[in-house]
């Protein structure tokens, strides 16, 4: 299988299925002489940790990572980093009654199509278990980007249920089991996610990451825009089917002078009145907030029966079961975070490449 890899200069490499024996990355480029050790990931991704409310998965694993290649006594080597995390709570007989039928919105038809073969047990390589590695090497990247550079997410919708943003708290974020910046919100998310649990369905979310300290400077016009990386990055997590930078879509709806963020000077430096932009002009960043949405479709897997067809190409219906987010937004937060990290800490090291 071919495309396990993206970025340029900070390059990151993963490998594994959901029902293997383990998940794996490799981080290329990353600078020497960093302090990096396991706690700096695990923090990270104790976020995304499968179990740890009744609105998520209820599959066991610790996610600890280990550190096999590229630090010596505590800081990065300048070789590559390989990043292992193990598979401790398999249930592969869950899938068992469904290995010959196709799961409509999942990627086991075009599998199948382009490979002739596909891994039934969870998805396989498909499987938004390859998502822990990701965040794995963001936490990296981070390290990279530095503490001036602060990414931080949040769940802003659930279905038709979107926050009041005048009641944004970023502290709300880590109170409750949503990533929500609206405490008023994520009580009635409560009531509504326990209705489409118990229903056996799910439902969609959309999540906006936002980088602060972000340097003017970072990025290329033409083929090495910014939020062109941000958009492929962002779009190649599972179940994203939409992404917006800055005012997004809405910007549809603006008048030219509504949407420019126009500027004045203060003291010697440039600033803007406004982010329409979401910190990226002509591919490269401004100095300001960069800041991304992006949409999750409803979890495919779900208890309520559906159509579908089997490789022997008759037409049947198929319940999913086993252990699956009843919103894999919530957990996507996260690893949009990420995403963001890994983006911006590539597009740090090229542009100290060419512009010193």
């Amino acid at each position: 299988m071919s495309h396990n890899t993206f970025g340029h200069l900070f390059r990151v490499t993963t490998w594994g299925e959901s029902h293997g024996p383990a998940i794996g990355c490799v981080v290329d480029g990353c600078p020497p002489g960093i302090a990096l050790q396991e706690s700096d990931l695990q923090v990270w991704l104790d976020k995304r940790r499968p179990g740890q409310s009744r609105f998520t998965t209820q599959r066991k694993e610790s996610d600890t990572v280990k550190i096999l290649s590229g630090t010596f006594e505590g800081v990065t080597t300048g070789t590559a980093i390989s990043l292992m995390i193990e598979n401790e709570d398999v249930r592969s007989k869950d899938y068992g009654d469904i290995k010959d039928k196709f799961r409509p919105g999942h990627g086991d038809y075009t599998y199948w199509k382009k490979y002739g073969i596909r891994d039934y047990r969870g998805g396989g390589r498909s499987s938004a278990r390859e998502t822990a590695m990701r965040v794995a090497a963001g936490g990296v990247a981070r390290k990279v980007l530095g503490a001036g550079v602060t990414i931080r997410g949040a769940l802003i919708q659930i279905g038709p249920h979107a926050i009041e943003r005048k009641r944004w708290d970023w502290a709300e974020v880590d109170r409750n089991p949503f990533f929500c910046p609206d405490a008023e919100m994520a009580k009635e998310w409560e009531g509504y996610l326990d209705g489409v649990r118990k229903a056996g369905s799910s439902v969609g979310a959309i999540i906006e990451v936002v980088a602060e300290g972000v340097p003017a400077g970072l990025g290329a016009p033409v083929y090495g825009k910014v939020e062109c990386d941000l958009a492929a990055a962002m779009m190649g997590i599972n179940a994203v089917k939409g992404v917006e930078i800055g005012a997004g879509f809405h910007a549809a709806e603006l008048r030219g002078e509504e949407n420019a963020d126009q500027m004045r000077m203060k003291g010697n430096d440039v600033t803007f009145l406004s982010n329409n932009a979401g910190g990226v002009l002509a591919g490269i960043t401004t100095g300001q907030d960069v800041i991304v949405r992006f949409a999750v479709k409803p979890t495919s897997s779900i208890l309520t029966p559906v159509k579908t067809v089997d490789v022997h190409g008759k037409d049947t219906e198929i319940v999913t079961k086993g252990r699956h987010d009843p919103c894999v937004g919530i957990r996507g937060v996260p690893v949009g975070e990420a995403m963001m990290a890994n983006v911006l800490a590539d597009h740090l090291l090229r542009h100290r490449a060419q512009c010193g």
